[in-house]
Parts: structure tokens; C-alpha cells; sequence
């Protein structure tokens, strides 16, 4: 086991699950969290986050979840939680690249959420599913992944997700609302034993300047730095709250993870200034498995910054493991500018963000995992 060597959070489901999975994405006359609706799915999950963190402790990973089998999707699972939010299939899913840039890729549609009432985060599912974790994962370190505020209040406010709803025509009150919900849940969320929060954000690249492929923002211009900063306040202020209540907080940040597809484009160049700089959280997961993230370089916002940072040097989309030397190459960059004992090694995302996960087999999976943990040890001794 190497210490050094992360998971981002989300693992491949198995068939037994995904039966259950298939079904709940075709139907809207069902609601969240779905165990009443559908004989067996509470048993078949229960088993498949036991199987998977069995298979984490097997494979001696530093730092368990529940491999998000709990979730349909990486983020709309826990706005389906909230009082006040409601589910439903829309007319059309997300919009990613396909594979080699050529085209574009329509996700599932049951990703729709509309608010019929003021919302809060009391005796959301998420407890339940973190208390599970904790019973099967012993003393193991775990962590449990829900998206960021500002991922939540950017896709509805930005892209139209408040029309037709209670918050009509009232972003204010959906933004002080929607905190106070984190808030709730992150209160509740400590006196369960949680330590440890990830907050998954793929939103920051909407404000990147050389952003030249974002269709999740459909065509729209690239929105000011004004709103970055309101974000990032959104943000702060839970993140405060949750080092308040002596929580670990961390980030996780990528530009889309889906069938092995990307959405968008975007250095962390252009954004360092907004959302490396002035965040406040312990750690950050960040994404270089390619040349979209731009240069090492922009590790220097944090070279001044008590932050632990996560490399996402190796890639979940991929079914092959990768390239070793790239990787040690890159390590011992960034150890130039952040010293080493701050840095970790990982994929730049799930491998599963949806039900359906990226395309490569769970051996082929983990096969990539154990060769992470090998780089790690070579890198670190550790």
C-alpha cells in the first residue's frame, strides 16, 4: 500500500447493481431514494457497498468511500435528497464531446431537478448511506462525495434550472437557502462520526479564458469574474462552516467524466487566481491526465498555501494502464514547486461518476489502481 496513492471516490458498479440502475433511469414516477419503489434494490445496493469496500480494503487503498454505489449520478443524486426538490426525466441529457472530439454525446435525461418547495438538508439519505460506510469500513479511513454548493447553484441559476419552480424569480432567497442546506447536512453529517467531506465541482472551467469546448454551457458566452466570486463565496462560507464543526474539507475538479467522454476544455492557468487561490479547502483533487488542464506551472498558486494537492496524472477513461514515466516526470515537477510531503497521486476522476461508468472492466480497474499505487511507492518511498 502506498499512503500517496488516492481515489477520487466514485468505482465501477457490477451487473446486479446496474439492473436496478437501468431501471431507475427510465422512470419519473418513482422518488428518491427509490427503495420503496423497486423490490430489492436496498438489498442489492447494501451488498454491492459492502462488496466494493471489501474489494478497497483488498487492494489496501489509504482512504475508503463507498464507491458512490449509493448514487445514479455524481451530483444530482444529493439535490434529490433535499426537502423541496423533486425529480424528473427532461427533454434532453448533458451535452459531452464524443469519443476523438468528433460530435456530440447526449447523456441520460433523468437528470432533472425542480424545487416545489423552500428547501433544506435535514434527514437527507446521504446519513444513512454514510452510516453503512462507516459499518462496513471499520477503521479505515473514508471520505463521502457530494457536489459543491456552488456546483449546484451555478447549474440551476446559470442554466435555467430555477424557472418553473418555488425559487422563480428568487435566485437570493435559492442561494441563502441552498447554504443553509449544506449547513443542515454538514451539522447532521458530524454527529454521524463524518470527518471527512469531498465537494465535486466541475464548474470552474465555464470561466477559463482558453475554454474553447464547453457544451454544457450551450453555446453561452463565458460568465464574469463576478459571478466566479460568488461562487467561490458560496463556497467559502460552507467550507468555513464545516471547519467550524471540525470537519476535513477537500475538492475534487474536472471538466467532465462520462462513458470515458469529456465536456469541456480549460487550464488551470486562467483560473488559479479565482479558484485555486481563494478557496479554503484542506485539498485539492485536481486533474492532469492530459493536455487540456495547461502546465504544472499553475501549481504555484498554491506554493504559499498550507493545501494538500491531489495530481490526477493518470486517466479513469482510459483501459490500459499508463504512462509510468509521464507520470514520474510530472510528480517530480510539481515536487519543485509544492513541497512533496503536500502532493498525492491519483486518477483525474471516478471511474464511475454515472451508473453507467467509464469503458473499461472493474479488473481493468483495478488493475490501474494497483499500478498507481505502484508509482506512488517509487515516487515516495511510501
Amino acid at each position: 500500500m502506498s499512503k500517496r496513492f488516492l481515489t477520487v471516490g466514485s468505482l465501477l458498479r457490477e451487473e446486479e447493481l446496474l439492473k436496478y440502475k437501468d431501471e431507475i433511469r427510465k422512470r419519473d414516477d418513482i422518488t428518491y431514494p427509490f427503495y420503496d419503489d423497486l423490490k430489492g434494490y436496498k438489498e442489492a445496493e447494501d451488498k454491492s457497498v459492502a462488496d466494493v469496500v471489501k474489494s478497497q480494503k483488498d487492494h489496501n487503498l489509504a482512504q475508503i468511500s463507498d464507491g458512490e454505489h449509493s448514487k445514479s449520478l455524481w451530483h444530482l443524486d444529493f439535490v434529490w435528497g433535499l426537502n423541496g426538490a423533486e425529480r424528473y426525466i427532461a427533454d434532453t441529457g448533458y451535452l459531452f464531446r464524443d469519443k476523438g472530439n468528433e460530435g456530440v454525446y447526449e447523456t441520460r435525461k433523468d437528470i432533472g431537478i425542480k424545487f416545489v418547495s423552500k428547501i433544506n438538508g435535514k434527514n437527507h439519505p446521504f446519513i444513512d448511506h454514510f452510516k453503512r460506510l462507516k459499518e462496513e469500513a471499520g477503521d479505515a479511513q473514508i471520505k463521502q462525495c457530494i457536489p459543491s454548493p456552488s456546483q449546484i447553484y451555478g447549474g440551476e441559476s446559470l442554466f435555467g434550472g430555477l424557472k418553473g419552480g418555488y425559487y422563480e424569480g428568487k435566485e437570493e432567497d435559492f442561494e441563502k437557502d441552498l447554504i443553509e442546506s449544506y449547513k443542515d447536512f454538514l451539522k447532521e453529517f458530524k454527529e454521524v462520526g463524518g470527518e471527512i467531506i469531498q465537494f465535486d465541482d466541475c464548474i470552474w472551467e465555464i470561466f477559463s479564458d482558453d475554454n474553447k469546448n464547453s457544451p454544457i454551457s450551450k453555446g453561452s458566452e463565458k460568465p464574469s469574474e463576478e459571478i466566479a466570486l460568488k461562487f467561490i463565496d458560496i463556497n467559502n462560507e460552507v467550507i468555513d462552516y464545516g471547519h467550524e464543526l471540525g470537519l476535513k474539507v477537500y475538492t475534487h475538479n474536472c471538466r467532465g467524466n462520462y462513458q470515458s467522454r469529456s465536456a469541456s476544455d480549460g487550464t488551470y492557468e486562467s483560473i488559479a487566481h479565482l479558484f485555486l487561490e481563494k478557496q479554503n479547502y484542506d485539498r485539492f483533487y485536481l486533474e492532469w491526465d492530459d493536455e487540456r488542464a495547461g502546465s504544472i506551472e499553475a501549481l504555484q498558486a498554491f506554493k504559499d498555501r498550507d493545501v494538500e494537492v491531489v495530481l490526477g496524472l493518470l486517466s479513469s477513461k482510459t483501459n490500459t494502464i499508463d504512462d509510468k514515466e509521464r507520470v514520474l516526470d510530472l510528480l517530480e515537477k510539481a515536487s519543485k514547486i509544492i513541497d512533496k510531503d503536500r502532493l498525492y497521486l491519483s486518477h483525474q476522476c471516478g471511474f464511475a461518476s454515472c451508473d453507467e461508468g467509464n469503458e473499461l472492466t472493474v479488473d481493468e480497474q483495478w488493475a490501474k489502481i494497483d499500478q498507481g499505487q505502484e508509482i506512488a511507492k517509487e515516487f515516495w518511498g511510501e
